[in-house]
């Protein structure tokens, strides 16, 4: 792998929490990647979704497919920057692993949930969940609770957090990947960026979401074509497809005008970043963590993107229909945080045995409240709706 010198070179690792022996044919960031792929939270975003919920419909995006769609965008970028590929697919894979079931519906609920309970409780943030999920609460190993990834790996899948929860993070892992969190304070923060390549699968992430939220957008009936003409970067490629084929319209339309917004974007980022990797000239990965954030779009190109993301939360997220189901799954997590609370027992023995006494591991026991948010957080869809049908006896999506 020919990697520039600001690249993460897994040779050269923080390393992991528990240290290990080294795989003879993988490097870390490999490993890490075989381990999440094979991690039961994986397998659970196949029934997690974005923005449609499951029983809406098979076509529909699903935290796994998006997931996918981050680490072959993410990889095809990091290949000509000569960053670490295997790192930014790692990242790309893990980063949803602690979402909740129906997306940021149920991410709000469940927030609000915890600090209703708690006024004083750090509530829910899905990218510290996907660190639980990773460091805690995945149980495959005998010899540590979680997937023990490299420092690297975790520092990527903590992609946001509030400084009161890094600060927790950070008391118990000196220096560790919530350290930047903790720095960036007062008017004139230190810079503590994570790698290019964590940065990479953040850019990637949002490349992701905006292209296929549009495509489901129209597939559901929600958003049109004609709608989407008022987005500069839609309609500028919608132009130019028309340009080549006249003809074409209806799907293959949508489809050909998104594969080329997709690759502008690409380009974008590899030429904007490129620029800037030239302009600050870091040394190695410890001064691009003093840096503010190197890969990114051009200013043109940031424009237009953060044009597409007003568009759809205008007429797709806050649409009608979205809102009235997203209604409902709220309602649904709320209910089911409220029996579990109540009434631990409903819950499977295994997270009962959190709870505490002699069966509860130093590791994993946690307070009542975050024992039952980590169940919910961990339900697919499906479950969370046939849980919710069990409890209260009835169905709430129709």
């Amino acid at each position: 792998m020919n990697l520039a010198s600001y690249a993460c070179d897994s040779a050269l690792s923080r390393g992991r929490r528990i240290p290990e022996l080294v795989a003879p044919t993988r490097s870390d960031f490999q490993r890490d990647r075989d381990r999440i792929v094979h991690s039961t939270a994986f397998r659970r975003l196949v029934y997690k979704t974005q923005v449609f919920l499951n029983h809406e419909g098979d076509l529909f995006r699903t935290r796994l497919t998006h997931s996918l769609e981050v680490a072959q965008l993410g990889r095809s970028i990091a290949r000509t920057l000569r960053l670490n590929e295997d790192l930014v697919e790692a990242i790309a894979l893990a980063h949803d692993l602690g979402h909740t079931p129906y997306g940021h519906a149920g991410q709000d609920a469940l927030n609000a949930c915890l600090k209703q309970h708690n006024p004083h409780s750090a509530g829910f943030e899905h990218n510290l969940q996907s660190l639980r999920v990773v460091d805690t609460l995945e149980e495959r190993y005998p010899q540590f609770d979680g997937l023990n990834l490299a420092f690297e790996t975790r520092e990527g899948i903590l992609k946001h957090c509030s400084r009161r929860n890094a600060r927790h993070i950070d008391a118990r892992e000196p220096g560790g990947v919530a350290r930047r969190f903790v720095d960036q304070t007062g008017a004139d923060p230190v810079w503590r960026q994570p790698s290019l390549e964590a940065q990479l699968a953040n850019l990637a992430d949002e490349i992701a979401y905006n292209a296929h939220d549009m495509d489901d957008g129209v597939r559901s009936g929600l958003l049109s074509l004609e709608q989407l003409e008022d987005v500069p970067l839609f309609s500028r490629f919608r132009r130019e497809t028309l340009g080549v084929h006249p003809a074409l319209g209806g799907r293959r339309l949508l489809f050909e005008t998104i594969r080329r917004m997709l690759s502008a974007q690409v380009y974008d980022v590899i030429d904007a970043t490129g620029l800037a990797l030239q302009a600050a000239a870091p040394a190695d990965v410890d001064a691009v963590r003093q840096h503010p954030a190197l890969v990114c779009f051009s200013s043109q190109m940031a424009m237009e993107s953060a044009s597409l993301k007003g568009f759809l939360l205008q007429n797709l997220y806050r649409h009608p229909q979205v809102v009235r189901t997203t209604q409902a799954a709220q309602q649904v997590v709320r209910d089911l945080f409220e029996v579990y609370l109540s009434d631990p027992a409903q819950m499977p023995q295994a997270h009962l045995d959190r709870f505490g006494g002699p069966a509860a591991a130093p590791a994993t026991a946690a307070k009542p409240e975050r024992i039952v948010a980590d169940y919910i957080a961990g339900m697919t869809d499906r479950f969370a709706t046939k849980e919710h049908e069990r409890l209260k006896g009835h169905a709430i999506f129709t």
